[in-house]
């Protein structure tokens, strides 16, 4: 939980171009691949900005890396449809990114990053969120999935 999530993200994406520079990009039009690529980032985009403006509604902090600092549960909202909808628009980027690359190498470090996020990012801030706010936590996670 020391390094950022978008950090991470960022640095799997340069690790998705490098890979695409090794294989030859799958047969896709330009147009369709941009295209693909706009609604994710937008679909990203618009989740990630709906969270942020949930946390800032509720004064609590957005800082991944000290979820110990939340001052209230943020369950309204994108909330309601995923818990962790700042990192699932992380992904839908990647996913455009790859898109935009059309490589199904770089296609491969998608999973990876999920796995990442998984256990470095995701569960530690669970346990945190569970010392904090208890039951109530556990009642938001039965109710409402990690990614969607």
């Amino acid at each position: 939980m020391k390094v950022p999530p978008p950090a991470v993200a960022l640095l799997f994406g340069l690790l998705m171009w490098l890979a695409s520079s090794m294989v030859a990009p799958v047969a896709v039009p330009f147009a369709a691949r941009v295209g693909v690529a706009v609604v994710l980032v937008s679909a990203g985009l618009t989740l990630g900005v709906a969270a942020m403006l949930s946390f800032l509604r509720e004064k609590t902090t957005m800082n991944p890396t000290k979820p110990g600092a939340a001052s209230s549960l943020v369950t309204g909202g994108v909330f309601r449809f995923t818990r962790n909808p700042m990192y699932l628009s992380l992904l839908l980027y990647l996913l455009a990114w790859t898109s935009y690359l059309s490589s199904w190498l770089a296609l491969l470090f998608v999973p990876v990053f999920v796995l990442y996020i998984n256990e470095l990012q995701i569960k530690p801030e669970e346990r945190a969120l569970s010392e904090l706010f208890g039951a109530e936590y556990a009642s938001y996670k039965a109710r409402v999935r990690r990614w969607l």
